[in-house]
């Protein structure tokens, strides 16, 4: 009997899951100040208002929750937007309603690494997640410019330091002769 219930839950989960919410990547590599385009698909049909589609996207870490981005029904919601992510997520807002949520960010740090799930509602069709991971990592170290020194460069220098020297010389001579006079 125990069997048969599960079974019933299980399809009737199946039948009545038909809004389906996917990735276009699982997985995101990039280095911090890079930008980024994380970007969700869903079902949807032709005459999908932006009025009839909720959304919220957070990041998940060890650490903490943090709202990425939230739209309800249509309207974007920056107040509930974390801090970390001020100004530096946009969306694209003529490809939402074909059923592609496209959220870009800009400017990245090692702490926007984490799991990235957008829970999508489209009014009278369903609503569904999926998650995709997103990895940070930490700019490369610039390589120390070396000066290169060109060959007449350098014998310059050496013609600078010789007739430095010899004035240096001469002004010791001079120096050493008036106090010999004296």
């Amino acid at each position: 009997m125990i069997f048969i219930i599960l079974l019933l839950l299980f399809l009737t989960s199946c039948v009545s899951g038909t809004f389906v919410v996917n990735v276009t990547q699982t997985s995101y590599q990039a280095e911090e100040n890079q930008n980024i385009t994380l970007e969700w698909t869903f079902s949807s049909r032709r005459d999908t208002s932006l009025r009839s589609i909720s959304i919220v996207c957070e990041m998940f870490t060890e650490i903490r929750i943090s709202v990425l981005f939230h739209l309800h029904q249509g309207v974007e919601f920056r107040e509930s937007q974390d801090p970390q992510f001020a100004g530096r997520v946009q969306w694209d807002k003529d490809v939402l309603t074909e059923g592609r949520l496209t959220l870009h960010v800009s400017r990245l740090r090692t702490s926007d690494s984490g799991f990235y799930v957008c829970d999508i509602l489209v009014k009278s069709d369903g609503r569904n997640s999926r998650r995709c991971w997103l990895n940070v990592t930490a700019a490369a170290e610039p390589t120390p410019l070396t000066q290169t020194v060109k060959p007449h460069q350098k014998i310059q220098g050496i013609i600078v330091l010789y007739i430095g020297l010899g004035i240096s010389a001469v002004a010791l001579l001079a120096l050493m002769l008036s106090h010999d006079v004296s």
